[in-house]
């Protein structure tokens, strides 16, 4: 589909066209026009945010610990795309400079901390997903959704959820920016799930992964509709200056 004023060109930073494409289909389906922003992508990154009406930063990869100011720990094992991790940072800092509406998924969550002063822990057991034989297989648990949070407004409520689970990397309240809210939480250990930024007008990043409808309650769409329909109304207020 093409893009046009009433179809919000959403940019989707990934490390694939293929794994960029269940975030693209859900972008569709909420009536934006997603274009594919890769690690080999040579535009300067103020030029690509400046054709955005929205950003989403998508899952993947690892994220170097020296981009935090640490080193990979003994016995851990990382799967990195450092590439990746300087597009998406650079990107990130225009698109929060320009106020971008942008919502940041797995990976991206912790891109979105890392941009803003933020850290990780570099594994955390239980919350990867599962091999089982050729296919990763997503865990499950419980967390808590802050009412009155961004987070709750956009999905329709606050409160006990069951979500997916794929990461083995994350953040708890020690290495969280303090440019940005925790919303959510897991039940059993206390790792951030969703994070907000109070100094935008719509950034929004959760650890677990939407995108996968099949795993999540399907109000979790909303997150989505939200970013085209946020993106809609800057791309109409940029066409009327």
């Amino acid at each position: 589909m093409s893009a046009s004023p009433e179809r919000p060109v959403i940019g989707l930073a990934s490390s694939t066209y293929e794994d960029a494409q269940p975030y693209a289909n859900l972008i569709e389906r909420s009536g934006g026009h997603p274009i594919v922003v890769l690690p080999d992508d040579r535009t300067p990154p103020d030029e690509t945010i400046s054709r955005l009406g929205g950003m989403l930063i998508c899952g993947g990869e690892d994220i170097h610990p020296r981009r935090y100011g640490q080193e990979p720990e003994a016995g851990v094992e990382l799967v990195l795309s450092e590439g990746r991790d300087g597009m998406e940072l650079s990107l990130l800092a225009e698109a929060l400079e320009a106020d971008v509406p942008t919502l940041c998924i797995g990976r991206g969550m912790q891109v979105l901390n890392i941009a803003l002063g933020g850290a990780l822990i570099q594994d955390i057991p239980g919350h990867s997903a599962n091999l089982e034989g050729d296919e990763c297989v997503s865990a499950y648990h419980r967390i808590y959704i802050s009412p009155g949070s961004k987070l709750a407004a956009i999905v329709g409520s606050g409160g006990f959820v069951r979500v997916n689970s794929r990461h083995h990397q994350g953040v708890r309240e020690a290495q969280k920016s303090r440019l940005l809210l925790a919303s959510a939480y897991a039940l059993d250990d206390g790792v951030i799930e969703a994070l907000e930024s109070p100094g935008h007008r719509w950034v929004v990043g959760v650890q677990f992964h939407p995108e996968r409808r099949g795993e999540m309650p399907p109000h979790f769409d909303r997150l989505f509709q939200s970013l085209v329909d946020r993106a809609l109304e800057r791309t109409i207020a940029a066409i009327s200056r």
